[in-house]
């Protein structure tokens, strides 16, 4: 059974958003200018599939990707709003991107994804994906990056942090370099987070609970703070 810090997580959330809420009040009272750096930071969040477009289903409950997927993107994007961080949702509903059905649609929801992201010119994207595998013994959490992206390869390695410390009962992994067209349709510092796979049962069970997608989209923001300030994004 899966072991979580539930309350070094919340003690920890407490500490990222006192300090960030700090930063803030300082710059608004000496004019340093640091609160422009962190209102500056626009975080793009992709939640992966949708519409007709399920993604992979879990192994037990036939539970869609796409659906989760967006249930966790849209409890990250809370956790980013209320540190103060800027988000836009390349998906915020249930629907896919790719307009009327058609045997073209993957392309078409690929490139509106693009789009969004292009016209958000964002500090950094993460795409939240459930992970499947034959092997239904697979566990936790994977995070991929473009090869040629040295910001990207920090990026997916704090995540991959977070995750690991999530899923403590399974072997840590490393981020993997991978070829995919989120990663490479723009030049923007991007992963993908597959966020544990539905094929096993343990997983499945985790990953379809509000609690634990709770859980997981903090895991993924603690990530992307730990990313910020490590890159001098902004400064705690």
């Amino acid at each position: 059974m899966i072991v979580l810090k539930k309350r070094n997580i919340v003690i920890a959330a407490a500490l990222i958003l006192t300090a960030i809420t700090f930063v803030l009040c300082f710059a608004a009272l000496t004019n340093t200018g640091t609160a422009a750096t962190v209102s500056g930071v626009k975080i793009v969040l992709d939640a992966g599939h949708g519409g007709i477009d399920g993604g992979v289903s879990g192994i037990t409950t036939g539970m869609k990707e796409s659906d989760i997927n967006l249930a966790v993107v849209k409890k990250l994007q809370t956790y980013l709003n209320d540190a103060g961080l800027s988000v836009v949702l390349t998906r915020n509903s249930e629907a896919g991107l790719y307009g009327v059905a058609s045997s073209t649609l993957k392309k078409r929801d690929m490139q509106k994804r693009k789009e969004i992201i292009e016209k958000a010119q964002p500090t950094l994207i993460v795409s939240v994906h459930m992970n499947y595998y034959p092997n239904s013994s697979r566990r936790g959490g994977q995070v991929f990056y473009r090869k040629d992206s040295e910001s990207s390869a920090v990026l997916a390695r704090s995540m991959q942090n977070s995750l690991n410390d999530l899923y403590q009962d399974v072997k840590d992994y490393s981020p993997l370099t991978g070829d995919y067209y989120m990663l490479n349709c723009t030049d923007y510092t991007s992963v993908i987070a597959e966020c544990g796979f539905l094929s096993n049962p343990v997983d499945e069970a985790l990953l379809i609970t509000d609690e634990f997608q709770s859980e997981l989209a903090y895991s993924l923001f603690r990530g992307i703070i730990d990313y910020l300030t490590e890159s001098s994004i902004v400064y705690f």
